[in-house]
């Protein structure tokens, strides 16, 4: 089911991906800076308390967001993802800059900003505990301005969509980590958004759930009416399958962006090399190749060894191994390269970042 599931999202976000046309930008964001004061700084200074240093969480962000395309955006906690995201949401106004979210300020048309979002939360805290799941999306169905008949049909249509179906009547308190995250996706797409803002949408999910979850991204993005998605995951393989483009974060500040594959083409300075042997044990093999490759990994396997280790892409170190081993009497039955990821990519901009 699993396997059918991926082959279904990988033809429609091949779909998607090729049916991208007029390139309109839905999300400008341009020199965004965010400092959040020390708590109580001026009572602190008062009673002569030494006082923590503001905190910034957004230093000169700009990128933009075209309609329709599913837009990644990575990096470690605190790097400032959820921060970016509240903007956008206009829960959180930025120090400097500005974001237009289809031509609306963010600050000064936030009411129009907000008609336009749909903010589902990896830390949802805004439901009602005792009411069940059908009646805490018709309290926030009203509040987006749909009438009850109109809410019944969305909420029907968004319970089957995610899944919840079943658990209509489940008060909201009883309800997993899982579903309570699929609450917030449903309810994100309640008025059914131009834009959707989604925190770690895939969070605490079970593999089937997260697989559908997905599928329900793709389809979002190549409907009738196009939605755009800014996408923050902590899941690199589901970034890297879902997103036409990613921006890499770190310390608040976006480091690079590009698609997927460049982004890994561009940074990937190493690759690991598993060769799998027969004809020789794995301690002859340690022998022969110690002190000629980095990162040396040997293991025994029947009438033969694993050897793992790490080269600069491009160099002859492949080579190299591969003569020697050959003419110690090895037969290389196969080389596996394991190519680099975006967590590659991420671990780089934090290592230039600490460096620098």
């Amino acid at each position: 089911m699993t396997t059918a599931i991926n082959e279904r999202q990988d033809a429609a976000l091949a779909a998607t991906r090729g049916a991208r046309a007029d390139g309109t930008v839905a999300i400008s964001i341009a020199g965004v800076s965010k400092t959040y004061p020390a708590p109580l700084a001026g009572l602190r200074r008062f009673f002569r308390m030494k006082t923590p240093a503001p905190v910034e969480a957004l230093k000169g962000v700009s990128f933009d967001v075209r309609e329709g395309e599913i837009f990644g955006l990575i990096g470690r906690n605190g790097a400032g993802k959820t921060t970016l995201a509240k903007i956008i949401a206009t829960l959180v106004q930025p120090t400097e800059g500005a974001v237009t979210v289809r031509g609306f300020d963010s600050v000064r048309d936030d009411a129009r900003v907000r008609a336009q979002v749909g903010l589902a939360s990896a830390e949802e805290r805004s439901f009602y505990w005792r009411l069940n799941v059908e009646q805490n999306l018709v309290f926030f169905a009203r509040l987006y301005g749909l009438g009850a008949a109109s809410a019944r049909r969305r909420i029907e249509e968004l319970l089957e969509l995610v899944e919840l179906a079943d658990l209509r009547r489940r008060r909201f308190g009883e309800l997993s980590t899982g579903n309570k995250q699929r609450m917030a996706v449903a309810r994100s797409l309640l008025n059914s958004p131009p834009v959707l803002l989604l925190d770690e949408p895939t969070r605490s999910l079970d593999p089937l759930a997260a697989a559908r979850m997905r599928e329900i991204i793709g389809s979002l993005a190549r409907g009738p009416r196009p939605v755009t998605v800014l996408l923050t995951s902590h899941n690199l393989a589901e970034v890297e399958q879902l997103c036409e483009r990613v921006a890499v974060i770190s310390h608040g500040r976006i480091r690079a962006i590009d698609t997927p594959q460049h982004l890994r083409a561009t940074h990937r300075q190493h690759e690991r090399v598993r060769l799998t042997l027969r004809g020789l044990d794995a301690a002859r093999a340690a022998d022969i190749l110690r002190g000629t490759v980095s990162r040396l990994e040997t293991s025994e396997q029947p009438d033969g060894a694993t050897v793992i280790f790490e080269r600069e892409v491009g160099d002859d170190l492949l080579d190299r191994a591969v003569r020697a081993l050959q003419y110690n009497g090895a037969r290389v039955v196969e080389c596996e390269p394991e190519r680099g990821t975006l967590l590659d990519v991420l671990e780089t901009f934090e290592r230039e970042t600490e460096e620098g």
